[in-house]
């Protein structure tokens, strides 16, 4: 490939999710990775995930609402307040009235709200999402 054209191609997106189910998280790469280049980091922890929006600004955030140290609401807040500007997609198990809430919530924090998805999140709603 000439070096023109590798020049000329995107970037891959940045991609942060955040969830406190590592399995998830694995597959959470695998539907990332078969949807498209992405550039992924996983953490299981919301302090971690605050501190790589200050390193590297994510493209997306796929966040689960219920986090153990730092629930979903709080994290929105913090990465709102960090000046996050990207996609947000929202993942939990909860019933669709909250997660609907906390997409309301994301949205008047400023946030844009990608979609927000029943547990465990379908490869298709993923490329809906993402628009892949």
């Amino acid at each position: 490939m000439p070096a023109s054209a590798a020049a000329s191609r995107p970037a891959p997106l940045r991609v942060l999710v955040l969830d406190d189910d590592q399995l998830l998280l694995d597959v959470m790469r695998e539907m990332l990775a078969a949807c498209g280049p992405f550039d992924i980091v996983t953490e299981t922890e919301a302090r971690q995930a605050l501190l790589r929006l200050d390193e590297n600004m994510p493209d997306v955030l796929i966040c689960d609402l219920m986090m153990p140290e730092m629930d979903g609401i709080e994290f929105l807040t913090a990465a709102a307040a960090h000046g996050y500007h990207g996609k947000v997609i929202l993942l939990s198990a909860a019933e669709d009235g909250m997660r609907n809430a906390a997409g309301d919530l994301a949205r008047a924090l400023g946030l844009q709200v990608a979609g927000t998805f029943r547990k465990p999140l379908l490869p298709e709603q993923l490329r809906e999402a993402l628009g892949c």
